[in-house]
């Protein structure tokens, strides 16, 4: 299944590195879900799911031995907060991007997440509209895969 979304400014990548704006194009599994609790009902899904504290966090920082993976907060290296106020994160699938092992500085906190109204551009995650999201997890099971791949170009019929 094909569906809208956002990616990052650079488009999908071939050689994704740490802060190049891309989305890393291939096939990236589903790893788990995070969810906010205070945020609505538990959506059934076959990830298995982790509700979101206030303390979570993901590290970014290619130096760090935590590089792109869970962090607890306070954390004193480079790292995105998972507690976000703008509803991005929600929901929010952790994708199998760079995680085993991960390599510094070939991209961390690939997600897949809600996006923005009029889907401006993510940092390098996947996004989709927040009710398609709700939707799609309750559709995921375990050993699902996600396939990034850039937009079809349209065909010239003619001239």
């Amino acid at each position: 299944m094909a569906f809208p979304c956002a990616l990052g400014p650079a488009g999908t990548v071939t050689t994704k590195r740490e802060g190049d704006g891309g989305t890393p194009r291939g096939r990236l599994a589903l790893r788990r879900l995070f969810r906010r609790a205070d945020r609505g009902p538990r959506p059934p899904s076959g990830l298995d799911t982790r509700t979101i504290r206030t303390t979570d966090g993901w590290c970014d920082a290619p130096g760090h031995r935590r590089y792109n993976r869970l962090i607890t907060l306070p954390f004193s290296a480079s790292h995105e907060t998972l507690w976000r106020d703008d509803g991005l994160y929600d929901l929010v699938v952790e994708l199998g991007w760079n995680d085993r092992p991960a390599t510094p500085g070939r991209g961390s906190a690939i997600f897949l997440h809600a996006a923005r109204p009029g889907f401006s551009p993510t940092a390098g995650c996947v996004a989709v509209e927040p009710r398609f999201l709700r939707r799609l997890v309750a559709r995921l099971a375990r050993g699902a895969w996600l396939d990034v791949e850039p937009r079809p170009r349209k065909s010239k019929r003619g001239r």
